[in-house]
């Protein structure tokens, strides 16, 4: 996915004369045809990435778009004033590239692992906030990403994900993708929602419950800001669970969005929630990223079996 994403900007940069890269302290090849091509529209700046955020903001003043790229908890907790003031603040159209978003980095412990970025991007006013399950549906996005007007937060997997979305879908900024249909079984339909590489994992699960006929919708949301309300309240009006996946802390995060969108819209009221994620407290452990998805209980078999243990109790009350 990251491939994907860096290499989609040399491919943007020959179509438009405004693409600017600037990296924070990447590796030194990076982007190196793009250099060479275009020596004038590729930075690398060092340790100083609030820095760079203000070098991007002032580039996009001029009319330039700049994409900056770091790992996802420097470009968010090390510069978030300079995120909020320099390019909300001003509807800046700049690309954040967030290398390893979630628990990508989990063998550098807790100073690494991006757990809060999806909570604290999509609070700040005029961002978008966007994460894709794939590398396939990374490359369209990236496609589309050029002409929209204020600053966008792109968190990226580790890549080497399952391709799980679909070419003909398409991508548009604020739609969610009904990826999975919820059919037959003896309880359902239950509505998972989930964003970024956890739609896979949310799929999966899927099949897993299917096995034990509960039912499930899975709805993608490459977008976290903005929602795509419609259809989260279409599918939600007919759940009898509703449960959100995502890789990063339960607070304020995709869950949250998703349960303030649904309180306010909802007539009849929400179904019973589940929200899992990373719980509110830091990780202090180190390993892999899968193995501290096990810790988090999110990994396939655990996020079914807890949406089957919450079965149970709706089916027993």
């Amino acid at each position: 996915m990251r491939k994907t994403c860096i290499d989609m900007v040399h491919a943007l940069a020959k179509r438009d004369e405004r693409v600017v890269f600037i990296g924070s302290d990447l590796s030194p090849g990076l982007l190196a045809e793009m250099k060479q091509e275009f020596p004038d529209r590729h930075y690398m700046e060092g340790v100083a990435e609030a820095n760079f955020v203000g070098m991007a903001a002032g580039m996009a003043m001029d009319g330039l778009i700049p994409y900056i790229n770091t790992i996802a908890t420097f470009l968010t907790r090390r510069c978030y004033e300079q995120v909020a003031v320099d390019l909300c603040l001003h509807n800046l159209p700049v690309r954040l590239i967030a290398n390893g978003g979630g628990l990508v980095y989990a063998p550098l412990g807790p100073t690494h692992v991006a757990i809060e970025d999806l909570a604290i991007m999509r609070a700040l006013p005029n961002m978008t906030v966007v994460a894709p399950a794939d590398a396939e549906e990374m490359r369209r996005f990236m496609e589309i990403s050029l002409d929209w007007p204020g600053p966008i937060y792109i968190r990226l997997g580790k890549g080497g994900d399952p391709i799980v979305t679909r070419e003909a879908d398409g991508f548009e900024i604020g739609k969610a993708y009904h990826l999975r249909e919820a059919n037959g079984g003896r309880f359902g339909p239950v509505l998972i929602v989930s964003t970024g590489v956890m739609t896979g994992r949310a799929l999966s699960a899927a099949e897993e419950l299917a096995g034990d006929g509960i039912a499930c919708d899975v709805l993608h949301l490459p977008t976290i800001k903005p929602l795509d309300g419609s259809a989260l309240q279409r599918l939600a009006a007919k759940a009898r669970l509703l449960v959100t996946v995502e890789e990063g802390t339960v607070v304020g995060g995709l869950g949250s969005a998703v349960v303030e969108l649904l309180a306010e819209r909802l007539e009849g009221g929400l179904p019973p929630v589940r929200r899992l994620g990373v719980p509110d407290v830091f990780l202090h452990d180190y390993g892999d990223q899968d193995w501290l998805m096990e810790r988090c209980g999110l990994q396939p078999h655990q996020i079914a079996k807890t949406i089957a243990d919450a079965v149970n109790v709706l089916a027993a009350a």
